[in-house]
């Protein structure tokens, strides 16, 4: 074929240098809002045949190795259908006309393949094919490639063209991996944040945890010294009351001395108080059944026309180890505490299961607990709740919200000191107005 007939034969012979301009910048203006390289190389695969008018399109992609090319796009007989490849082919660096684009990284037009040794075959044989390699910084990507039925398809003006669409797509490439990795920082990065302020989160819990736990032991030593030396005193009150109660039988003297004896024994009782809370009272631990124990303190919240409490206790639980007084005690004092907070009838929930818990579970617990497996108790009511500033106050001694003579300020004291001195802990989880929940952790026997 002579050199005229080759220009003829050429697809741009009839294109001049504005129309080739219109063409790349279309192309240059398209590339920009592409979002995906899968999307840019069907375009590209699209585009080369609508616009340059070649009959067909491959693109292949290039793997991490950079050992092997994959066809991942094209238009014409690859592309019988929607985003599809017939058969797509996978060739090695350096076997055949794109394997040798790749591994050499320079564009080539072949006017007569019959000509040439290297050419592999696909759908149809072809006479000429233009190759152009995708480059993104020192690596190659991709190929474009193109084939003709007709020697001499391709020239010099297709050659440029095609080149010029390679490095608009590899820039396009570039891009779109500058943001991926960039997005890839930016998730890192969030990640990172999320990751620290979990560990500062959990380190402040910790903290809390640990200051609590401190506090209670300072305050629990303090109050049981207080709590001894005024049972000394109280003692001797009360002795010499009873003396006094053989002399005294009617009168003034008489109601001032009930009077004494009264006080006394609500100063015992306050004492006993102050001893659970220092975790000093002497307790007759007991294997117990926490729904047997629930069910006898509570048997009219079984009837249905109670409306006011409703159990729901755990089919089967593990026996626990608890001092039974001091057990029905401190559930009455929960109960109690729910029917004040939460008045005018509003049901109040009393729930059993049994739990394992870990040291990474972050429940709301008064003081730790070691890993394993409890018994959990729960009083919830749907009252007041609890103020956030008020929560970390509850448990310490002569603490109180309520008005002055109406509460003492020690039955939560009691209550988690002999939760501490049976092995467990109390957990209070509560809202403003959204009622309050308190719960019973008992370690559960094997």
């Amino acid at each position: 074929m002579s050199d005229a007939t080759k220009a003829n034969s050429h697809l741009f012979s009839d294109l001049d240098e504005a129309a080739t301009l219109r063409i790349l910048n279309a192309f240059a203006v398209d590339l920009i809002s592409i979002p995906t390289a899968e999307d840019l190389f069907w375009y590209v695969a699209q585009n080369v045949v609508g616009r340059l008018r070649f009959l067909d399109c491959v693109i292949y992609q290039a793997d991490d190795a950079q050992t092997e090319l994959v066809q991942v796009a094209a238009l014409g007989e690859k592309n019988p259908f929607g985003r599809s490849i017939l058969n797509p082919l996978r060739i090695p660096f350096g076997q055949g006309i794109t394997g040798q684009v790749a591994e050499r990284r320079e564009a080539i037009v072949i006017d007569d393949l019959q000509l040439d040794e290297s050419y592999i075959a696909d759908t149809q044989v072809a006479r000429s094919e233009i190759c152009v390699p995708l480059i993104c910084g020192n690596q190659v990507v991709g190929v474009i490639d193109s084939e003709h039925p007709e020697p001499g398809a391709f020239g010099p003006a297709e050659l440029e063209v095609l080149i010029t669409i390679a490095a608009l797509t590899s820039a396009k490439l570039e891009l779109l991996a500058e943001a991926d990795r960039s997005r890839q920082r930016y998730h890192d990065l969030v990640d990172a944040h999320v990751q620290l302020s979990l560990e500062i989160t959990s380190r402040k819990a910790l903290e809390a945890e640990l200051f609590n736990a401190r506090k209670h032991d300072a305050v629990g030593r303090l109050t049981g010294r207080f709590a001894h030396e005024f049972n000394n005193l109280l003692t001797v009150i009360s002795g010499n009351l009873e003396f006094l109660e053989e002399e005294i039988t009617e009168g003034l003297a008489l109601e001032t001395l009930n009077a004494a004896q009264t006080a006394a024994e609500r100063g015992a009782k306050l004492i006993l108080s102050m001893l659970a809370f220092s975790q000093r009272t002497r307790l007759e631990p007991e294997e117990v059944d926490l729904n047997g124990v629930v069910r006898a303190l509570f048997p009219a919240a079984q009837h249905p026309e109670f409306g006011a409490m409703e159990l729901r206790l755990a089919s089967h639980t593990s026996l626990i180890e608890a001092d039974l007084n001091n057990l029905d005690a401190v559930i009455a004092n929960l109960v109690g505490n729910a029917r004040g907070a939460a008045p005018g009838g509003d049901v109040i929930r009393i729930t059993t299961e049994e739990i394992t818990h870990s040291l990474a579970d972050r429940r709301a617990l008064v003081t730790p607990l070691s890993p394993g497996r409890y018994v959990r108790l729960s009083v919830r009511d749907n009252g007041t709740g609890i103020s956030p500033a008020v929560l970390p106050q509850i448990f310490d001694p002569f603490f109180t919200t309520k008005t002055v003579g109406t509460g003492t300020g020690l039955g939560l004291s009691m209550v988690l000191g002999f939760m501490q001195q049976s092995g467990g802990t109390v957990e209070v989880i509560s809202e403003p107005r959204k009622g309050a929940t308190f719960s019973l952790y008992f370690p559960a026997k094997d």
